[in-house]
């Protein structure tokens, strides 16, 4: 296919770059191994286009370019250090010379390297792929975990008193069946069991979301969620441990019950009159065990969710590193667990695509909480939620990090942060400005926020979007 001056012109309106966008100046030219490192990357992401002779800040002007003057040759180097064919295209934009290279995806269960690393992108910057993203990718070819099966020839009783069907129907807001095999058949239809030669097959996500007992499944039994609860702010003395037992669709009302009935109360005073409030609410609990839940690694045995109660802060984390990088947690969506997600959302029992964390930070800005961390340790996730701290209490680094989550939560509204949506956020006065801005200036300093190019050239009307925008 010829690339059109048009179909540049339609790539430079992108609001941003993206995972199969990359725009490079390159004016006079573009060195080769990093031309290379950026092909795998691409590819590895699902493959896309790198534009050389393009500015990559908005609005992007054409520079031209005077890099791979011999397309052909480079199309030929290309080939015999990374092992795939990138094809290159020459445009003679009115404005400049522009060089699209043409980067294929990866085939399925494979990932790309270049002298032996395994590339992708994050931010600006190329960096090497986890463990865990490794591993997901090398297990594409294999059968799903979830679609495996957990119990096979189970006769149509057996299915009936294993899982708790009767929440199924009434999650999914339909009349239970008068028959037997309309129980049956509805499940089937959702692939949560499969027709066996004996009888029937429980899978893995039909005994993970519906078992009455996990344990009566030893493929989910190590699935079960587990809620610990700590006196003070160490791990030093533990109140209790207790582990789940029923299927994540049928327990989790239960599950979220019993953590909030965990959290510690502090006392406030509305409008003179005393009330207990718990440390954390509910909104947040909710959505942060549906997502620890949902995007967890399934393939990771002997771990599980994991809900850690302290005196000033609630950790829910599940097994496995994130597949979205966790800066991106607010605008971003991609599941690990498409059928579980499909399936939870379906049940009620969270939110629409990405949704569950957006609703998460702006539950924190509405009730001035310290911003959410959200980390990555060995072969796990953590979301740290910290009850309520006031301004001035807070630390440099949790100022920092409710700024870039609320620039970011504005960029996700179509809005841009001011000063005053931040002083806003954090509920000071406006003469907490000068302040307000020194957290601004860390946070650019610290390539996470930028100024709003198409903002008055103004310091007080600055205007500012994450530093990926």
């Amino acid at each position: 296919m010829t690339i059109t001056v048009e179909q540049v012109d339609l790539w430079r309106s992108a609001r941003s770059e993206t995972k199969n966008l990359e725009f490079k100046e390159a004016k006079t030219q573009f060195d080769n191994k990093k031309l290379f490192r950026y092909c795998v990357a691409l590819a590895n992401e699902g493959g896309g286009h790198l534009l050389l002779g393009v500015a990559d800040k908005p609005p992007r002007p054409i520079v031209g370019t005077s890099a791979i003057n011999n397309p052909i040759d480079m199309a030929a180097k290309i080939f015999q250090a990374i092992g795939f064919r990138v094809d290159i295209e020459e445009v003679a934009h009115p404005d400049g010379r522009v060089v699209v290279l043409v980067i294929p995806p990866r085939p399925r269960g494979t990932a790309y390297h270049y002298e032996g690393a395994y590339l992708m992108r994050s931010g600006e910057e190329l960096v090497p792929m986890s463990e865990d993203q490794l591993r997901r990718i090398f297990a594409e070819g294999q059968p799903d975990w979830l679609g495996e099966i957990a119990l096979k020839d189970a006769s149509a009783q057996d299915v009936i008193q294993l899982l708790d069907t009767q929440t199924f129907f009434d999650l999914l807001n339909l009349p239970y069946p008068t028959e037997q095999s309309g129980v049956l058949a509805k499940l089937m239809t959702e692939r949560l069991i499969e027709q066996s030669v004996a009888g029937f097959s429980i899978l893995n996500i039909g005994a993970l979301l519906l078992a009455k007992s996990l344990k009566s499944f030893t493929t989910v039994s190590r699935k079960a969620a587990r809620v610990i609860v700590y006196d003070g702010e160490s791990k030093m003395n533990t109140r209790t441990d207790i582990t789940g037992d029923k299927g994540y669709a049928v327990g989790f009302v239960g599950l979220v019950n019993y953590v909030m009935g965990q959290l510690p109360q502090n006392e406030v005073i509305e409008q003179a009159i005393r009330k207990d409030v718990k440390l954390l609410p509910e909104v947040v609990i909710r959505e942060l065990l549906a997502n620890a839940l949902i995007h967890q690694d399934m393939t990771i045995g002997g771990s599980s969710p994991v809900v850690e109660v302290y005196a000033n802060r609630v950790e829910i984390s599940n097994p496995g590193e994130p597949v979205v990088p966790v800066e991106r947690f607010i605008d971003g969506y991609q599941s690990r667990n498409e059928r579980l997600a499909d399936l939870m959302r379906r049940f009620g029992i969270c939110e629409e695509k990405s949704s569950g964390i957006d609703r998460v930070i702006e539950t924190a800005e509405i009730l001035q909480l310290p911003a959410p961390e959200f980390l990555v340790s060995y072969r796990r996730t953590v979301a740290v939620i910290y009850g309520t701290r006031r301004f001035k209490d807070m630390n440099g680094s949790d100022r920092v990090r409710a700024c870039y989550q609320h620039c970011v939560l504005q960029w996700v509204l179509r809005q841009q942060m001011t000063n005053q949506s931040l002083r806003e956020r954090f509920g000071v006065s406006e003469g907490s400005s000068n302040t307000i801005s020194q957290i601004i200036a860390a946070a650019v300093e610290q390539g996470l926020v930028k100024l709003d190019p198409t903002a008055p050239d103004s310091k007080r009307y600055a205007r500012y979007i994450p530093s990926w925008a």
